[in-house]
């Protein structure tokens, strides 16, 4: 399923309009700057928790040490942040179905 499918399921399932549909959509899911409420809550450093079906939260990876492909020079690779979900106990058990 892609965005637009998303909002034309949400649109048959709630009875609002595609743009209504899209708007929710893109205030939940949209990574433009102070859109998107999960995008903007994980930039903050928070986690985002929905109950039964999962947690949205951002982790760190350390520096590392990791070699250039083409040349086999030993590089450093830089330390990161980035997102992660984990699936929450009632959405494991329903696709484990």
């Amino acid at each position: 399923m892609n965005k637009t499918e998303l909002i034309e399921k949400l649109a048959k399932k709630t009875g609002l309009t595609k743009k209504d549909s899209a708007a929710a959509v893109d205030a939940i899911f949209s990574t433009a700057s102070r859109e998107g409420i999960i995008a903007t809550e994980l930039d903050a450093g928070r986690r985002v928790q929905i109950t039964g079906f999962g947690t949205f939260q951002t982790r760190k990876r350390k520096k590392r040490m990791g070699r250039n492909p083409q040349t086999g020079e030993a590089i450093t690779i830089p330390a990161t942040k980035f997102p992660a979900f984990t699936a929450g106990k009632a959405l494991k058990s329903r696709v484990a179905k």
